[in-house]
């Protein structure tokens, strides 16, 4: 498993630099684009992460070894923007879309078969940009625990700029646009948000694979549904 990581300015974060992490299979397969994968941290988060704290790159590694569809995985810094525009002029949901899904693109990735996956509030993230169409080549969205609510009342405080942004970034009114897409949404039984994904997964069209095991909101309980993500991402991908 090769792993790089760097860093760029982006037109939509233009004060600060935004980092990203890149994991690719070994050994890269000649006149084989690989699809890639990429993960959307949450709250407080940054690339990171996904290889430090998941250790994603080595559980893509045993992915790989039980005989699984080969695929990258991906991850930039998204501050605690909740993976759309907001008022102090940042736009990371256009940041991902036009400049990190551009470049991974130049590393000789496949943007026909993409992936996007993320936690907490990576996890909204994820199936907003998915609901948004966004990503011509989106093949398949991941929630591990999303950071999901009804009505701007009962969201956290910094999520939404206000209830117009709340009802302009509605991932519930969005559940439509998810019914063409393969879809897994997992979190943790223990988790304060367990009701709020139970009432958003039981309307979401199709079939959602996933569902609730023991756990909380942490990385404990993503890496242990992570090799579960992993497999429905290179099905999907595949």
């Amino acid at each position: 498993m090769s792993t790089r990581t760097g860093g760029f300015v982006s037109r939509f974060r233009p004060a600060v630099i935004t980092h990203w992490s890149l994991a690719v299979p070994l050994p890269e397969q000649a006149n084989q684009l690989l699809p890639v994968a990429i993960f959307l941290h949450g709250r407080g988060g940054s690339n990171e992460v996904l290889l430090r704290d998941l250790a994603a790159d080595r559980a893509l590694q045993r992915h790989l070894d039980d005989g699984g569809p080969p695929f990258a995985v991906a991850a930039v810094d998204g501050g605690d923007s909740w993976w759309h525009a907001r008022a102090d002029g940042s736009d990371t949901q256009s940041m991902l879309a036009e400049e990190f899904l551009p470049f991974l693109g130049e590393q000789g990735l496949d943007l026909g078969k993409v992936g996007i996956f993320g936690t907490s509030m990576g996890g909204f993230g994820a199936l907003l940009l998915a609901s948004r169409g966004r990503v011509s080549g989106l093949r398949a969205v991941a929630a591990m625990s999303p950071a999901v609510w009804s009505s701007y009342e009962e969201g956290m405080q910094g999520t939404f700029d206000g209830p117009a942004d709340f009802g302009a970034n509605n991932v519930f009114a969005l559940r439509p646009r998810l019914a063409a897409i393969p879809k897994r949404i997992d979190c943790g039984s223990g988790d304060d948000l367990a009701s709020t994904v139970r009432q958003y997964r039981s309307g979401l069209p199709g079939r959602v694979e996933g569902g609730f095991r023991p756990g909380g909101h942490d990385a404990l309980y993503w890496r242990s549904i992570l090799p579960d993500v992993l497999d429905f991402l290179g099905r999907s991908l595949g």
